[in-house]
């Protein structure tokens, strides 16, 4: 906590600065994307399943009859590749160099999904001058004839580049655990966007539940701080149920939803697809016969 508070109050000093170097960021990527969805996943911290959400987000608004680009934002912990089970020679930060143009790094992943790979330890990458910024606003131009829906794959935390990317989408998807350090950080997200934007366009959505109950229990914990500090409450998307499946499915770098698309995981996955087309309520998922197993042997 000391070190998310440290950051957070770093990124309150230096407010006026990044207030406008928000707003640029927000018009430099996002303003040709009139009629694409941008959709921002983040987290507090690391380790949440950020990334797992992206990936199988992505795809199941791919089966659901969108047209999907998935961008891995991640810079330093790119992984959305391994997930889509590929390995590919061209990424982001490729956009830079000359000669290099949009159809080189984009690929085309599971269920038809296109994705645009990030770019794992280079430092470098995190710190682009206005120059490298207007190239990458050029080439990324595109992506909005190539999808109805745009989901980015942004990193965990409180650094620069998330909160960039987080105030520059029109909706953003904070995923955390019923763990107390990740609600801690959960909430120092959700305080650090509030100083930046009275939008209020995130939503929860809670990873590794047990019971339906304790997506509930999670939302009213979060919401009670912020409702108290910030005065605000935060909608819930929905959540994912702890399943084995999701863990066999990173073993076999394939989205889970592909794998076992009956699971209870893959399940939770299909509800939330139908909630952001539909804007209705995440409907509730029965574990179904994994759920008479847990209470017959009293788990």
């Amino acid at each position: 906590m000391s070190d998310q508070a440290s950051r957070l109050r770093n990124l309150v000093e230096s407010r006026a600065e990044e207030e406008a170097k928000a707003r640029e960021i927000g018009e430099l990527y996002f303003d040709m994307a009139e009629d694409t969805r941008v959709i921002a996943i983040t987290s507090g911290k690391g380790g949440v399943g950020k990334t797992n959400l992206a990936v199988n987000l992505a795809v199941g608004l791919q089966l659901a009859g969108q047209r999907v680009m998935l961008i891995d934002a991640d810079i330093g912990m790119a992984n959305v590749n391994l997930l889509m089970g590929a390995v590919t020679n061209r990424s982001l930060i490729d956009l830079l160099k000359d000669g290099v143009q949009l159809e080189d790094v984009v690929e085309n992943g599971v269920a038809g999904v296109k994705y645009i790979s990030g770019v794992a330890g280079v430092e470098a990458a995190l710190n682009l001058n206005r120059a490298e910024q207007k190239r990458l606003h050029k080439k990324l131009g595109r992506c909005s004839e190539m999808a109805d829906i745009i989901v980015i794959d942004t990193g965990a935390g409180l650094n620069r580049n998330v909160i960039e990317f987080v105030l520059a989408a029109e909706e953003v998807i904070l995923i955390t655990t019923p763990e107390p350090t990740a609600l801690a950080d959960a909430y120092a997200v959700i305080k650090a966007y509030t100083i930046y934007t009275d939008r209020r366009n995130i939503k929860l959505v809670v990873n590794r539940i047990r019971e339906e109950e304790e997506c509930d229990e999670v939302v009213e914990k979060i919401n009670q701080t912020t409702k108290n500090f910030l005065g605000l409450s935060i909608d819930c998307l929905g959540y994912i149920y702890d399943d084995k499946a999701v863990r066999d499915a990173v073993q076999r770098q394939e989205p889970f939803l592909i794998a076992n698309p009956d699971s209870s995981a893959s399940r939770c996955i299909s509800e939330l697809v139908k909630s952001l087309l539909s804007g209705r309520r995440m409907e509730s998922v029965s574990k179904g016969w994994r759920a008479f197993l847990d209470r017959l042997f009293g788990y």
